[in-house]
């Protein structure tokens, strides 16, 4: 239906809801985008949000500032239509306040290992990420839940982004001609600008219009003051960090402390401002008040105080009553005092309620509601009724039957039924990060039970008494690791003390423990972890492990680099002779690139044909054990050679103890034979016959012994099993019979009294014991040398006996 069918009766009903506006005098003022900095109080807590919900992501504790300030500022630069966010590492290393090497290097593995931003990198000439595609994952889940502090729309997004710029944005020189200044902090780089970035940022988000900074409550450290404890707690950093970072904003200007002086004469700390914020507001205020537009200000700020001014109520709405301090206008006004030099603040409770433009309430300090709807009494809400700079109400006496919350009671329900506009209030966004509260403090070094523990993690003594008891039992787990490590290399004695003497080191390149930052991710990143700068597994950052010199690999490396260098350079000074220095570096650092290029292509094809040696040299093994098994297997099938049972490998347990005592009963003949005299003019008839006689009563011996053992009706299995042990100890008596006999011979005589005279000559004390101890072990060694020639001599008349009858020599074969 077109606009011209509308019924006459219906464009006069709507035509009702209109007004009349009087004719504006003079041109309309055409309305601009206000300040940045200048938020209204919707857009600051709807941006609060955002970037708290951000940092607060499970996978940004513990990392460094760098890394959160890049998860924002890639959330501010996400495109609302695609949620894809594009940038070069440079220039989000310049959003930094970083080098390129720095981000590439520290920030984008960063991104990668918490979870929270997935990266891909688009390489440049040499490898390096030059170009960074990125997603924000939160801010990608939350596009279809409603509700979500990461679901923002465009406007929001474009705001945002305004106030990032405001802050750290670069600058930019545009090909128009154009040159969009750099942010507050834009030139700020190097140490600590990440750092400083990201704590403005939740300073601005913090500070009312005025530029103050609602400070937190609760009891803080004297020694630090209340600005640094609510910086801190921002941050989520020690006192002392937050103590650094904003003495550097305050040298910068961007931060201001104004004191105050006190009776006493000395000047305390006050409160916590951010002069940029206050300049935007007042920009504004002007610009509205000549026509123009108060930037983004919310138009319902009017009727709704400024949470900062909870604590500390403005000039301009402060009832009248006697000054604690005299003279305290004479540095910040009647309202600068620091509540931290007087008492402490109480717990911090909602500061903002519902925006509404109905009612002008005030906002105390238990909530906010409109006066008597709770029965307060005159004393808890005489003065907090005037906080948002409304017109003076007096309070409505009570009656002596009612009785209503007071503060810190619930002041949620009240006596007319209605809640609070206070109660559905956003939380603050200060939350303790700091101090031994809400944590379990863990054990010293020095009452661990492990003594190597105690000797390698002595020199962070100090780092190790700050982490809970959760984070020491993970990194107790990476230092044994690391001493298991280290005790392949060296003395596993000695592993303790090489642990805490690389720990020294890295606490050197730092500048000791009072500059880490983050203990637990300093031993688990750096202080634990071995750096080898060449292939030596022994290398530490370019130490030798086991001896403490100079990695000699290392040396070599470098000597090789430095020898290319010069080759190269003289190469280039012989082509080139009359160009200009800066050509020839730039011919000699090209080649150099070559060259690398070349020698990596090198020592892949060496990694590539190693790789194929290994493979090649497991196959080898696989099959060498394949072809094992099966001969194993085959024997394990084959049957007993003597008996012919199948499956005994070749001989079964009866015919193996059989094969054993034979060998044993022919050891025991031969000793016997052999210390007799005259066995080499013996003939082998004689030895033969001896030879039988000496077997058959050394069997009838085993027999009975065997018998007497395991009785007249054992089991054969059983007696098989014995008489090898039987015929060993017959084997054992003989041999030790026959030594004795030789020890009296004439040989072993002479040898041992040759010993005795030998010692005796010698001299000195206790010689005679020495010469009878020498004696004896000379005797012995003779008698066994004897018994050796003795056996010999018996084999040789046994092969001679054999060569002369081959039919008996076999016979005698086979019986040995």
């Amino acid at each position: 239906m077109s606009a011209m069918a509308v019924p006459a009766a219906r464009r006069s009903s709507r035509r009702r809801w209109l007004h009349s506006v009087p004719d504006t005098a003079g041109p309309v003022v055409r309305r601009g985008p206000g300040h940045p900095l200048a938020l209204g109080q919707e857009a600051r807590a709807r941006l609060a949000a955002v970037v708290r919900t951000l940092l607060d992501s499970p996978g940004l504790e513990g990392v460094p500032d760098a890394v959160r300030l890049a998860v924002v500022v890639l959330a501010a630069r996400t495109p609302s239509e695609t949620g894809v966010v594009e940038i070069r590492a440079r220039e989000l290393g310049r959003w930094l306040g970083l080098s390129a090497s720095r981000v590439r290097h520290a920030v984008v593995p960063g991104l990668r290992r918490s979870g929270v931003v997935e990266v891909e990198t688009l390489t440049g000439e040499f490898g390096e990420d030059w170009g960074l595609t990125c997603r924000v994952l939160p801010m990608w889940d939350a596009q279809d839940k409603v509700g979500h502090p990461l679901l923002l729309k465009k406007p929001e997004l474009a705001t945002l982004l305004r106030l990032m710029e405001a802050l750290m944005a670069p600058g930019w020189a545009h090909r128009d001609g154009r040159v969009t200044p750099p942010g507050l902090l834009g030139a700020r780089t190097g140490h600590g600008a990440a750092t400083d970035r990201l704590a403005l940022l939740l300073l601005v988000l913090e500070a009312a219009e005025n530029g103050r900074v609602r400070l937190c409550g609760g009891r803080v450290d004297k020694r630090y003051g209340r600005p640094v404890t609510t910086l801190a707690r921002l941050l989520g950093c020690s006192l002392s960090r937050a103590e650094r970072v904003l003495a550097r904003l305050e040298e910068a200007g961007l931060v201001e402390r104004p004191r105050r002086q006190t009776v006493s004469g000395l000047r305390q700390v006050s409160r916590l401002v951010v002069p940029a914020v206050a300049a935007a507001h007042a920009e504004g205020r002007a610009a509205a008040g000549s026509g123009g537009r108060q930037g983004s200000t919310d138009a319902a700020d009017a009727h709704t105080s400024d949470p900062a001014d909870t604590a500390w109520p403005g000039d301009d709405s402060r009832p009248p009553g006697k000054s604690q301090v005299k003279d305290a206008s004479e540095c910040c006004g009647s309202d600068e005092g620091d509540l931290a030099t007087t008492a402490p603040l109480h717990s911090v409770h909602s500061p903002v309620a519902d925006v509404c433009s109905e009612v002008d309430v005030g906002l105390g300090f238990s909530g906010s509601a409109a006066l008597g709807s709770c029965g307060r009494p005159e004393r808890a809400g005489a003065r907090e009724a005037q906080a948002s700079g409304g017109p003076d109400v007096s309070p409505q006496p009570v009656s002596g039957d009612t009785e209503g919350p007071l503060r810190g009671e619930n002041q949620g329900k009240c006596l007319g039924g209605g809640v609070a506009r206070g109660a559905s209030a956003r939380r603050s966004r200060l939350t303790v990060v700091d101090g031994a509260r809400g944590r379990q403090r863990g054990r010293r070094v020095d009452d661990l039970d492990d003594l190597r523990l105690k000797v390698a993690l002595a020199p962070v003594a100090w780092l190790w008494s700050r982490l809970n008891s959760g984070q020491q039992a993970v990194a107790l787990r990476a230092v044994a690791r690391a001493l298991d490590a280290l005790s392949g290399i060296v003395d596993p004695e000695a592993a303790s003390q090489v642990l805490a003497n690389r720990l020294i080191d890295r606490l050197g390149e730092v500048g000791g423990e009072a500059l880490v930052r983050d203990p637990m991710g300093w031993l688990l990143g750096r202080g634990l972890v071995q750096r080898p700068a060449c292939p030596d597994l022994r290398c530490d950052d370019g130490i030798r492990l086991d001896t403490g010199a100079d990695c000699p690999t290392c040396g070599n490396i470098v000597r090789i680099r430095r020898t290319l260098r010069t080759r190269v350079t003289a190469r280039v000074e012989t082509e080139m002779p009359y160009s200009d220095p800066g050509t020839r570096r730039a011919e000699v650092e090209r080649r150099l690139r070559e060259e690398t290029v070349l020698e990596e292509q090198r020592a892949q094809i060496r990694r590539t044909r190693a790789a194929c040696e290994v493979e090649q040299r497991r196959q080898a093994i696989a099959r060498r054990r394949a072809l094992e098994e099966e001969v194993e297997l085959a024997r394990g099938q084959a049957p007993c050679a003597d008996c012919g049972l199948p499956e005994c490998a070749g001989l079964c347990p009866a015919c193996s103890y059989r094969r054993r005592t034979e060998t044993l009963v022919r050891e025991a003949v031969d000793l016997a034979i052999a210390v007799r005299a005259g066995l080499s003019d013996a003939d082998a008839d004689a030895v033969a016959e001896l030879t039988e006689q000496c077997e058959t009563d050394t069997r009838a011996l085993l027999a009975t012994a065997c018998e007497r053992a395991c009785g007249s009706d054992a089991d054969p299995a059983l007696v098989a099993f014995t008489a090898p042990q039987v015929a060993q100890r017959i084997r054992d008596q003989r041999h030790a019979a026959a030594l004795r006999r030789l020890l009296g011979s004439e040989e072993a005589v002479a040898e041992a009294d040759a010993a005795y005279e030998a010692c005796l000559r010698r001299g000195g004390r206790r010689a005679k014991d020495v010469a009878e101890q020498a004696a004896v072990t000379a005797g012995r060694r003779a008698a066994e040398l004897l018994l050796r020639q003795r056996l010999g001599e018996l084999h040789a008349v046994r092969q001679r006996a054999a060569m002369a009858c081959p039919a008996a020599g076999r016979m005698t074969v086979d019986a040995a």
